[in-house]
């Protein structure tokens, strides 16, 4: 299965049209599709591993202590990459479509990573 991806509401929109621009094919929601504003991590991430989606964020200083976390309460998870704010936009962008045209969704289950990889 081709990977899915989640933007939680932290991750810079442009990065999300980016991707969708260059590839409309890709699933890649986004936060406020998903109604994420307000929500705890630790429920975002529930929601990405309900959904069967790799999360992504921009929130390097939380989200793996979070991810840990999750982990250690036995829950799946699609996976989470994160994105550091210093990482040039088309970066990102490119490091997505690339995830998302030579890997499948199963390789980035239980695995948190950052971009670029």
């Amino acid at each position: 299965m081709k990977v899915r991806f989640l933007a939680d509401a932290d991750l810079n929109r442009a990065i999300v049209n980016g991707v969708l621009r260059r590839e409309p094919s890709v699933d890649f929601r986004t936060a406020q599709a998903a109604g994420l504003r307000g929500m705890k991590d630790a429920e975002v991430l529930t929601l990405a591993a309900k959904g069967r989606r790799v999360l992504v964020s921009h929130d390097v200083s939380s989200m793996p202590a979070h991810f840990r976390a999750f982990m250690d309460s036995g829950q799946p998870s699609g996976g989470v990459f994160l994105i550091p704010q210093s990482l040039d936009i088309g970066a990102a962008i490119d490091e997505l479509l690339l995830v998302w045209l030579a890997s499948e969704a199963s390789e980035w289950e239980n695995r948190l990573d950052w971009l670029p990889l």
